[in-house]
């Protein structure tokens, strides 16, 4: 028997269950019932409230299919645009609404385990020195993130593969770092014998037989022909980890050179720089990229004459160093062919029919490139009072026999971050016991206990001590908590005295410990985990333009300014309790040379590179200001290649506004891009307002992407599309005028960023406080914790919207404060 459906005037009078229940009678139960069941679809028992996964999986293939129109099929009655819409806000809103239901944590974090970033900052706290050089999670599977944040509990899952992955870590840590062998320093000197990349091997041969070791390009190409430079006769590296003096007899040559600048993509105003990073011959091609390749100190390169340049690194056994030119031409292979094709007759004696040679390049040729002629290693160097591990792990006096139980515990307890139970000790004494019965030394049955320590739940978990019963956080829990909220790292010694004296569960001691910690250079832990969480930033980079287009990107390193742009920008607002509305507009911005040259600012013709980023005005640019103005924030929500009104509104909506768009059908296909360059993104969304069920997503989202039109996929300020192929058509303007659902209207970017600023402003605000209060407390926010979101807004509301009163708000909370 068949439903009958009101008439369609009325549909939106009915409530929602009696809307989609009218719809599938009317519609689709003939094909669907329990008896037909067609294409194993049976929606005779569907209804809302939706209880179940199931129910949701049958609601997305409903809302999909009524979209496309491919249900009911095309020879049955079909629905009106008023039916499908009605229909089709039911079933969102079912869905919504049943998600979080089904995904409720019943508002407590579930028991997480420390992320990956997390994890290796505490072991470098712990041990009292970067561990980054180990590369030890760099084999543990790729971390999971949750609406892109990497601290959500329920997503920080522990397989089998990865607790092997800690096993192994521990081990190759407390070996490399405590378990080596005492060793003077040693000296070796290398002044020949620079064999370099295979293409490069000959013509080095040819024009000085291996005498230098030369850097042509940076590190970052696709061709790899001179941008790592290593010591073959060194290529077994280091003997044990430690610190080590380098010494480098290097040169920078032909930074004046005639050649058109172009051909090297770089700022020859500028003064070269040499950098050091390890190297590894068991890795990989020790010329390419390696996965552990850290910075490990850099300077400039005087022109005049070769000069001695001083280093102290920290190599870990079997790393030998390795030298980059950072700042380098963009592509050697390129360049020398640019210049045998433009600057061939300047050079003396035969040019062969192919060209200038590379000897003959490197001998009379002007390329510029770093000469080093000498290099110079000792060490271990010793340290005073022992290595900082020794220290860090032992105390002052190093490891002591006779109280290696208590040096132990001592250790664990800054490992646990609390307190240590008998349950804790009594695995500790036993391991420890046990090693020392099979015969190890006293130190290394240590070092094994060390490793237990490390493998232990109580440091991989915030194991919470609070009792299941209690509502609020003890002490302990709560300085663990916060410090890993605000430095990404363990409590301090006097956040641990806090928790100690019962003081931090009183909200004037946690505020003022919160004020201490956001102070402190180690706040950078928050900025940084928490941009890359809510604006996405860890995604920068993961989808990058062509280089033959974007050249500057890659040979300028943009993503790094990128980043660090909207870094400082956010520590500032914090650090001055500056409105968090000037996230949607402001008038200054941080920049350094590569991004004032991308935002054509006048300050390009004016900043050095060493003079880092500086404080910019945008008193008088309307093309900037606030987040949406950002390079990093504009390249992040492109796609690399093109971009998209759809792309950038859907980033907009659910990273500025908190609002989740639904997804597409998944049988909707892509719009396809115009590679002759004819048409705008704009005429080819065109169709998406011809289709009512599109339109009812669309008119949202587009109005929210059409003003960041003005923008290219990199972030730079454009009036018009690229030029198409075909040269006769002149180049599409870009249209960055929109309407939003609500009326608005807005012409430019300028008037889109207004309306946002003077209407959604506390939309925007109650939205970054839900988006602080998941990242620090592991777990997202639910309809139950509204009340509280809504009084921490009117409490930084009244306080013009401070950013860190919005945090120390957050952080005093009942919900930051409660399991």
């Amino acid at each position: 028997m068949l439903f009958t459906v009101a008439p369609s005037h009325a549909e939106e009078a009915l409530p929602p269950p009696k809307i989609v229940q009218q719809f599938l009678g009317k519609y689709c139960l003939e094909c669907h019932d329990a008896d037909a069941q067609k294409g194993d679809r049976e929606f005779e028992n569907f209804a809302l409230p939706l209880k179940s996964e199931a129910d949701l999986i049958s609601a997305k293939e409903i809302i999909d299919q009524v979209t496309l129109k491919e249900m009911p099929p095309k020879k049955s009655d079909q629905p009106t645009d008023e039916e499908r819409l009605a229909v089709l806000r039911a079933l969102r809103e079912g869905t919504v609404a049943a998600r979080g239901k089904i995904e409720s944590s019943g508002a407590r974090t579930i028991m997480r385990r420390l992320s990956s970033r997390e994890y290796e900052n505490t072991l470098a706290t712990l041990f009292g020195r970067r561990v980054d050089t180990l590369g030890l999670t760099g084999d543990f599977p790729k971390e999971k993130t949750s609406q892109h944040m990497d601290t959500i509990g329920k997503s920080l899952v522990t397989s089998g593969f990865l607790v092997d992955q800690y096993f192994q870590a521990a081990n190759r840590l407390v070996e490399t770092r405590l378990g080596k062998p005492a060793m003077e320093p040693k000296n070796w000197r290398f002044n020949g014998h620079f064999v370099q990349y295979e293409e490069l091997q000959g013509p080095h041969k040819s024009a000085f037989n291996y005498r230098y070791l030369n850097l042509y390009e940076q590190p970052n190409t696709d061709t790899r022909q001179g941008g790592y430079g290593h010591i073959e006769d060194f290529l077994k590296g280091v003997p044990v980890s430690g610190l080590y003096d380098i010494e480098v007899e290097a040169q920078a040559l032909h930074r004046d050179t005639h050649y058109d600048p172009a051909i090297f993509g770089i700022d020859f105003s500028e003064p070269f720089v040499l950098g050091v990073v390890p190297g590894d011959v068991t890795k990989g091609h020790i010329h390419y990229p390696q996965p552990i390749e850290p910075l490990l100190a850099s300077s400039v390169v005087p022109d005049e004459k070769p000069t001695w340049l001083k280093f102290r690194v920290w190599l870990e056994a079997g790393q030998t160093p390795r030298f980059i030119f950072p700042n380098g031409p963009f592509e050697s292979r390129a360049s020398v062919l640019a210049v045998n094709k433009r600057y061939k007759d300047e050079f003396k004696g035969k040019v062969n029919d192919s060209g200038v040679g590379r000897a003959h390049l490197l001998l009379e040729g002007k390329l510029p490139h770093i000469r080093i002629s000498e290099i110079k290693i000792q060490g271990p160097m010793p340290e005073a009072g022992g290595s900082a591990e020794e220290q860090a792990v032992f105390g002052k006096e190093g490891f002591q026999p006779e109280r290696a139980l208590d040096q132990l515990q001592a250790f664990a307890e800054k490992a646990y971050r609390r307190p240590l139970t008998d349950a804790d000790r009594q695995p500790i004494r036993t391991f420890y016991e046990k090693r020392l019965a099979e015969k190890a030394t006293p130190r290394q049955a240590a070092l094994d206990s060390l490793k237990l320590i490390l493998c232990s739940p109580s440091f991989l978990y915030f194991t919470e001590i609070t009792e299941d019963s209690a509502k609020a956080l003890t002490a302990y829990d709560l300085a663990t908590r916060l410090s890993y909220a605000l430095w990404a790292a363990p409590p301090d010694a006097e956040l641990l005295a806090s928790a100690k004296s019962g003081k931090l569960t009183q909200k004037a001691e946690l505020k003022k410990q919160i004020q201490r910690l956001i102070a402190d250079d180690r706040s950078s832990g928050f900025t940084n985990g928490f941009l890359d969480s809510w604006l996405n930033l860890r995604d920068l980079g993961s989808m990058p333009p062509p280089r033959e287009t974007n050249r500057g990107y890659y040979a300028e390193d943009l993503p790094t300014s990128m980043k660090t742009e909207a870094r400082l920008f956010f520590r500032d607002l914090l650090k001055n309790n500056g409105s968090v509305a000037r996230f949607l507009h402001a008038d200054y911005t941080f920049a350094d040379k590569k991004l004032a040259k991308l935002y054509d600012l006048p300050e390009q013709k004016t900043l050095r590179l060493a003079d880092g980023f500086q404080k910019v005005s945008f008193k008088d640019n309307p093309r900037r200001g606030g987040l949406l103005g950002m390079a990093g924030v504009l390249t992040v929500s492109a796609n690399g290649v093109e971009t998209s009104p759809v792309t950038r509104g859907v980033w907009v909506s659910e990273n500025i506004l908190g609002i989740q768009p639904p997804p597409p059908p998944d049988e909707v296909p892509a719009i396809e891009a115009d590679i002759s360059g004819a048409t705008t993104i704009r005429e080819r969304l065109a169709k998406h307002s011809t289709d009512k069920t599109c339109a009812e997503c669309h008119r949202k989202i587009d109005p929210l992407g059409f003003s960041l039109e003005s923008f290219d996929p990199i972030g730079r300020w454009r009036s018009s599309y690229p030029k198409p192929k075909n040269s006769k058509v002149p180049a599409p303007k870009v249209d960055s005028s929109g309407e939003f659902p609500s009326g608005e209207t807005y012409t430019d970017f300028a008037g889109f960023k207004k309306i946002i600023r003077e209407t959604r402003e506390d939309l925007f605000a109650r939205h970054l406080i839900r988006q602080v209060l998941s990242y620090t407390t592991g777990r997202h926010m639910e309809p139950a914790d509204d009340f509280e979101i809504n009084e921490i807004h009117t409490t930084v509301k009244e306080n013009r919207l401070g950013l860190q009163t919005l945090i120390v708000e957050c952080l005093t909370s009942d919900i930051f404060r409660s399991r």
